[in-house]
C-alpha cells in the first residue's frame, strides 16, 4: 500500500519527474505507474511515442521512490541516489506509444553496507513484459557532500 505522492519520494523537480504514481512498496520492492502522453518528457510528436531506452530512467525513478518511501516510513528523509549502471537491458519494443499505461516493478536483490544496491527491474503494459534490466545504484551516506567532493 502507498501513502506518498510521487513528488514526496522522487528527489527531482517537475518536469523531470517522469513517473506518475507510487502504486505500492514494501521492504524489498515497489510498483510505479505512468502513462505515455503528448506532454511526456522525451515524447516524439512525429512518432507519437517515447523511445524505450527512456524506460531506464522510469526504472531509476521507481528505485528512488522505493528507497525514499521506505526511508520516510522509518522516520528518515528523502535522499539522492545515483544510477551506476544497467546490465542485461532487454526491450521487447523500441518505443512506448501514446496512451500506453506502464507499470514498473523494481525488486531489491541485495544492498551492500557501502550503499551499493542491485535491483531486478521490469516494465509492463497490460501485463505484457516490455523491458527488463538489472540496475546498480549507489546511495552515499551523505549525497550532498559526495556531490561537492566530485564536482
Amino acid at each position: 500500500m502507498n501513502k506518498y505522492a510521487i513528488e514526496d519520494v522522487v528527489p527531482h523537480a517537475h518536469p523531470m519527474i517522469l513517473i506518475e504514481q507510487l502504486k505500492e512498496f514494501s521492504e524489498d520492492s515497489a510498483t510505479c505507474l505512468l502513462e505515455i502522453r503528448e506532454q511526456s518528457n522525451f515524447y516524439n510528436p512525429e512518432k507519437k511515442s517515447v523511445p524505450s531506452y527512456v524506460g531506464l530512467e522510469y526504472l531509476a525513478q521507481s528505485i528512488a521512490a522505493y528507497a525514499n518511501a521506505n526511508k520516510v516510513q522509518e522516520g528518515g528523509e528523502v535522499a539522492l541516489g545515483f544510477l551506476v549502471s544497467a546490465r542485461n537491458f532487454k526491450a521487447a519494443v523500441s518505443e512506448f506509444t501514446l496512451g500506453m499505461q506502464l507499470e514498473t516493478k523494481v525488486t531489491k536483490l541485495f544492498k551492500e553496507e557501502n550503499g551499493l544496491s542491485v535491483f531486478d527491474c521490469l516494465i509492463f503494459c497490460d501485463e505484457e513484459q516490455l523491458i527488463e534490466a538489472k540496475i546498480n545504484v549507489y546511495e552515499p551516506e551523505n549525497p550532498e557532500l559526495y556531490l561537492k567532493e566530485n564536482t
